[in-house]
């Protein structure tokens, strides 16, 4: 069996055999499950009209300027009020475009309660040009009411093309030199020990995105941290092994309420609820690495490349919308894992023996085939990855 459980885990799992009532264990286990997939993360992306706001967020959310769902995009201001865009497959995580700041009117502490500010787990503030007192006046704000921020210096590849002209030109000095204007300009306004992220929506895996993504994942309780690594784009092989290792920490979980369903002697009920548990659970990997027909046409898309390339790399995982109940029933028969089933219903028939095993065997059952489903899934997704981003091949002439 892939994986190894630790101490803890395993001791989880005498507990849950050991508890006597397993309703009660299996509900808790289930409400405990759905609590973190259902976890809200709400984003606030603020700063001055113009800066590139909403197409950081369509960027981060892995869509199109145009496509539907974005956020708005001009160069007029185009974000009166706020307004939630709302993950393609993650409805419970939202990125909320702000109006921009920086009007003569503009007052902080008002901005903050125009746009209720409670809602918002955090906010990055954003600016295609110099930071200015606007900006640290917002900070300051947030910081008073309890709320992270980031500083995000938006465009940079914008001013590394001006640059490019110069003979000279060399890219890591220009952005040293951008970050350091910025860090010049923060600290004047009276920010004590400023941190700047150098962006492009453009080109979303370069520069400072995974470090702003790994300093957000430090900041973040446990399960907000998860929901906002299965939301990030599979944009680098880096973003595709943190959500194996999210998923990875939670199937011994989902294998647990499997095993109080399990155990409770009701004979067919642990098989009917063992393959409900595997298509959810199935489908969510497949969505998590954009093992889907949506994600793959996006793609698609962004890459200029036929969805049929794409495809054409994914040898072991099946799509989303082919998980079904008889899919499932079709990967326990071929792997041996139905006879444990089998052997399972045979065993709710012998009362005191028979919870204790069947228990077991749902865990095992469960296990193995999550553990297994996974290392498929993020080994297709990192082959779409590379078929994706490799050059184009040159038409003959």
């Amino acid at each position: 069996m892939a994986g190894r459980l630790s101490r803890r885990e395993i001791e989880a799992l005498q507990a849950t055999v050991g508890r006597g009532n397993l309703t009660a264990a299996a509900a808790e286990l289930q409400e405990k499950l759905e609590s973190l997939e259902n976890t809200p993360l709400d984003i606030a992306i603020t700063g001055e009209s113009g800066a590139g706001k909403s197409s950081l967020v369509n960027a981060i959310l892995g869509l199109h300027d145009d496509d539907e769902g974005a956020a708005k995009t001009g160069v007029t201001q185009t974000t009166m009020e706020p307004m939630a865009y709302p993950h393609p497959r993650l409805p419970n995580v939202k990125l909320w475009d702000l109006p921009g700041i920086g009007t003569k009117n503009f007052q902080a502490d008002k901005y903050l309660n125009q746009v209720n500010f409670k809602k918002y787990d955090f906010f990055i503030i954003v600016s295609a040009t110099r930071f200015t007192s606007h900006h640290i006046t917002l900070a300051r704000e947030i910081h008073k009411l309890g709320k992270r921020f980031y500083y995000v210096r938006s465009k940079v590849d914008i001013d590394l093309n001006a640059e490019k002209r110069k003979k000279n030109f060399n890219e890591a000095r220009t952005l040293q030199e951008i970050r350091e204007d910025c860090l010049k300009n923060l600290r004047e306004a009276g920010e004590a020990s400023p941190r700047v992220f150098l962006l492009s929506s453009w080109e979303l895996a370069n520069y400072d995105f995974q470090l702003l993504q790994e300093t957000l994942e430090n900041e973040l309780d446990a399960q907000k941290r998860h929901v906002f690594i299965l939301a990030l784009s599979n944009i680098s092989a880096k973003i595709l092994e943190k959500k194996k290792a999210e998923l990875q920490e939670h199937i011994w979980a989902v294998a647990r309420l499997s095993c109080a369903i399990g155990a409770v002697p009701v004979p067919g009920l642990s098989l009917t609820c063992d393959v409900a548990i595997l298509v959810g659970h199935m489908k969510r990997y497949c969505e998590a690495f954009g093992l889907d027909d949506e994600s793959l046409s996006r793609l698609a898309q962004q890459v200029d490349k036929p969805v049929a390339e794409l495809k054409s790399v994914i040898k072991k995982s099946p799509l989303a919308s082919e998980i079904t109940e008889e899919f499932v029933l079709t990967v326990l028969s071929r792997s041996g894992c139905g006879a444990l089933m089998v052997l399972e219903l045979v065993l709710n028939f012998v009362p005191a023996l028979g919870s204790l095993a069947g228990g077991v065997i749902s865990f095992v059952t469960t296990y193995y085939l999550l553990q297994s489903f996974l290392d498929d899934t993020a080994e297709d997704a990192q082959n779409i990855l590379t078929k994706a981003f490799e050059p184009k091949a040159k038409k003959s002439i």
